[in-house]
């Protein structure tokens, strides 16, 4: 009788809330082991869109191969099922090459979607729907999510018209958005970075004012000028959305710094959220 358990490859996972340090403890550990990193943000896969993100330099990766990052325009849409294809694939690569695969980020549905090898769901977009909730405020989009799917708006970006638009456009089509059971393909270790609120809002502030200083507003006024709309440069939220308005002389640059330092730790919290749903990771304090 054949042996029916495969072996499965394992891999290395590094996650946690934003502004926790993730990217140079994987950059040791890939030293250290012979790894590759892979990033697991759904915003640095755009060209461009370095400052706003937080995207590791040259410099930062001292020599360490890293994948998943600068692959398309931001002009492009690019989605969870593009990004789990891709991956999938290099990791197979650079298991062919005898290194091991790094999987680090904060896009805690990219990372399941890759790990878990989860099969998402056919919805095609809905004009008609999309055309009404577009015209709805952020507020109202995040009070309806919560009506239909009270699980997916635990860990939205509540300001994120895109997602919530998305989201609500699933859930009325499936009843909620799913959840897939695990298939996982890899035999995954999770490494998680965390710190108390008071040292991670210091980090999350002495890193916003670092990336502003470097000039971060600048970016989002040449990524307009190359092309990318100011609605565009709005739905990837956060640091491009308050960038955008603060451009459009919507809001102060006092505002857009205070507006930053309570969007990105509520973004924070909701990384944790869906973080500790796995009982598998280990965490470390920063």
């Amino acid at each position: 009788m054949k042996n029916s358990l495969k072996i499965k490859p394992k891999i290395l996972v590094v996650l946690g809330p934003t502004s926790s340090g993730k990217s140079d403890i994987a950059v040791e550990i890939a030293r250290e082991c012979h790894g590759e990193v892979i990033s697991a943000d759904s915003r640095q896969i755009y060209k461009g869109m370095d400052l706003g993100t937080g995207k590791i330099t040259k410099k930062e990766m001292r020599g360490v191969p890293h994948h998943m990052l600068d692959i398309v325009s931001p002009k492009s849409i690019y989605n969870v099922s593009k990004y789990k294809i891709k991956t999938q694939k290099i990791i197979a690569d650079i298991l062919s090459r005898g290194k091991l695969p790094i999987l680090c980020g904060g896009t805690g549905f990219y990372i399941d979607a890759v790990v878990n090898n989860i099969t998402l769901p056919e919805v095609l977009p809905n004009p008609k729907l999309r055309k009404i909730l577009e015209k709805k405020s952020a507020g109202h989009l995040f009070a309806l999510l919560k009506k239909l799917d009270p699980e997916r708006a635990k860990n939205i970006d509540p300001l994120n018209k895109v997602r919530l638009v998305r989201a609500i456009e699933i859930a009325k089509s499936l009843g909620s958005v799913p959840k897939v059971e695990s298939n996982q393909i890899y035999n995954p270790v999770y490494i998680g970075l965390d710190a108390p609120d008071l040292t991670l809002k210091e980090r999350i502030r002495t890193r916003l004012q670092r990336r502003l200083a470097a000039g971060m507003v600048a970016e989002v006024r040449r990524l307009h000028q190359q092309g990318v709309s100011y609605r565009r440069l709005e739905k990837f939220g956060l640091e491009y959305r308050n960038c955008a308005l603060f451009l459009q002389n919507k809001i102060t640059k006092e505002q857009l710094f205070q507006n930053l330092l309570i969007e990105i730790f509520q973004y924070a919290k909701r990384q944790r959220t869906w973080f500790r749903r796995n009982k598998n990771i280990i965490w470390y304090s920063i």
